[in-house]
């Protein structure tokens, strides 16, 4: 997921890491290329089962699963203003008189169209809700021209990295991007919820020698009136929380993975030594792809920004520019999600700890392989705050609303996945690791799919143990 608590080797210590141009043909208001337009197989790759979230019910809507966006984004660093052209296709879930998706307020609509056709629409606090009825199953195309000087959004946590998510302008106005449970909707409309995925093109153009970085394949890159101009597409569905924006002056280096993954590293370009870190990631890379499979996606890269957190952003991570955010762990971590997290996606917030848990346990063994830890560490020391996390922020699977990402959904269940690896054996509990990811390919699990998956491919009835670990108030006892 995003953020990863710290774990600190030094006195076994553990503390959260409070832890040419484009022509007109390309861009989202116009009709696509040929290059730029889904085929009707491309954008079956967007279709999901929308739901409300039982965590954070007012973000998001299941009455809209979007199956692709394509984004336009103009970005002036000194007005700190955004111009932005949004097309994206759309299916409703059910009859209704309306479309609804989230748009921050600051945002402000200058025309919608929906199938061509200009449309009444309300903009309310968050909700951008067109007027139109629709059908169950309908596929519409929805135009967005707005503009504005997007705002952070608060964040439902108790942690000192972060209390904001969304588009976060730097002192230089440069722009990042993290929103995680929620924040997208800071600076473009989406459905802000993790069981809606879909597919991107985004557009990016800032004044040089600023470049604007996401997800997925960089297309192009050009320059044009004295902007740097870069298409970038993201041709595997993923959750709006798993997109990323960045914008600055940010160099460029290329490298491989030993099976062959082409890995990107986009550093500030007056840090260089942050480049000399992220060379690290190759090696972290093949020991995941050692115990969870072929990495699921084409390419990967990584973007450092003006930030102490990290997130597992889909093909591009982000990360923060301190020493910890770009240490190997937490490159294993953030890698390791791309199996849980980002292949396979929580259906709502109320399953976190699927991706945080199993990203943890990961990190845990890595750490426990490389840094020559006496044996158990660290999860003997992980299991020693099993209570008080339960207390202060409810159980992993039943968690706390106002206290998102807190150390509950990383080190419980990493302990957890530690002690089902001694239950089943090394054999069978790597193998199972392996398969699940695979078998849910691009698509989205809750607490009951895993659960029962695990207890009918392990041959055990495991679901007193997954109860014990997730959703007690009480820490179970761990085997000796």
């Amino acid at each position: 997921m995003r953020r990863t608590p710290r774990y600190a080797v030094a006195g076994l210590a553990c503390a959260l890491l409070l832890a040419g141009c484009t022509s007109d043909a390309d861009q989202p208001g116009e009709s696509p290329s040929a290059a730029t337009a889904p085929s009707p197989e491309d954008l079956a790759d967007g279709y999901s089962t929308p739901v409300e979230d039982r965590v954070y019910p007012d973000v998001g809507d299941p009455g809209v699963d979007t199956l692709h966006y394509w984004l336009t984004l103009d970005w002036d660093p000194d007005s700190e203003h955004l111009d932005a052209v949004e097309r994206v296709r759309l299916r409703a879930t059910a009859d209704a008189d309306e479309l609804r998706l989230d748009l921050a307020e600051p945002m402000q609509p200058s025309s919608v169209r929906l199938d061509g056709r200009t449309t009444s629409y309300t903009h309310d606090g968050k909700d951008l809700v067109v007027d139109a009825p629709v059908e169950a199953d309908s596929e519409h195309t929805l135009l967005i021209r707005y503009a504005g000087r997007p705002e952070q959004v608060p964040a439902p946590v108790q942690r000192s990295d972060f209390s904001s998510t969304g588009w976060t302008v730097t002192a230089d106005g440069g722009v990042w991007t993290m929103q995680e449970p929620y924040g997208a909707y800071s600076w473009y409309a989406v459905n802000d919820q993790p069981s809606d995925k879909a597919l991107y093109d985004v557009t990016i153009s800032a004044p040089a020698p600023m470049v604007g970085v996401s997800n997925g394949r960089l297309v192009s890159r050009r320059t044009r009136g004295g902007d740097t101009v870069t298409r970038w597409r993201l041709d595997e569905p993923a959750s709006s929380y798993l997109v990323t924006v960045a914008i600055g002056d940010l160099e460029m280096a290329r490298d491989e993975s030993p099976s062959g993954v082409p890995i990107t590293y986009w550093t500030p370009r007056d840090q260089p030594d942050l480049a000399r870190r992220l060379h690290r990631a190759p090696a972290g890379m093949a020991w995941l792809e050692d115990r969870l499979g072929p990495f699921p996606f084409d390419q990967l890269g990584f973007l450092v920004v003006d930030s102490r957190s990290g997130m597992e952003t889909q093909t591009m991570i982000t990360l923060g520019d301190t020493r910890y955010a770009t240490s190997p762990e937490v490159l294993v971590h953030e890698m390791a999600h791309h199996w849980y997290g980002d292949q396979v996606t929580p259906v709502d917030w109320r399953d976190v700890w699927m991706n945080e848990g199993m990203a943890t346990f990961l990190q845990g063994t890595w750490m426990a392989e490389h840094r020559a830890l006496p044996a158990g560490e660290p999860f003997t020391q992980w299991a020693g705050y099993d209570t008080q996390l339960r207390s202060t922020a409810g159980p992993p699977a039943f968690f706390d609303p106002d206290s998102f990402g807190s150390g509950n959904v990383y080190y419980i269940p990493a302990v957890m996945w530690e002690e089902l690896r001694k239950k089943l054996g090394d054999d069978l509990f790597w193998k199972l690791v392996r398969e699940w990811p695979a078998v849910h390919d691009d698509g989205n699990a809750d607490y009951e799919d895993i659960t029962t998956w695990w207890s009918e491919h392990s041959g055990q009835d495991l679901q007193d143990f997954f109860a014990a670990w997730l959703l007690s108030p009480d820490s179970p006892r761990a085997s000796d």
